[in-house]
């Protein structure tokens, strides 16, 4: 189910630096993915003190936690990438 006028499936869209190096990019998901853990429990906090949910703010709440998570992902198989690249490149 999608809210109206919302594409079903979300994208997030973070450039990474191309000079990045493997350490920077693995730096980089650990943080984001932080972030995600941070927002999710908050959100469960709100939840158990809450006597009713709003389904449309948490629905986007979710989506920006998935966001979170992609980017993370993202910047992680982007590390693997670069190391697998140099361990080609160096045999």
């Amino acid at each position: 189910m999608s809210l109206p006028g919302r594409s079903s499936t979300l994208r997030a869209v973070y450039p990474l630096d191309p000079e990045a190096t493997t350490h920077d990019l693995l730096n980089g998901a650990v943080e984001w993915l932080g972030y995600a853990r941070t927002l999710t429990e908050f959100l469960a906090d709100l939840i158990h003190e809450s006597d009713t949910v709003e389904c449309g703010r948490m629905a986007l709440s979710l989506e920006a936690i998935a966001s979170l998570v992609q980017i993370g992902a993202h910047c992680t198989a982007q590390a693997h990438a670069r190391m697998t690249w140099g361990r080609v490149q160096g045999d």
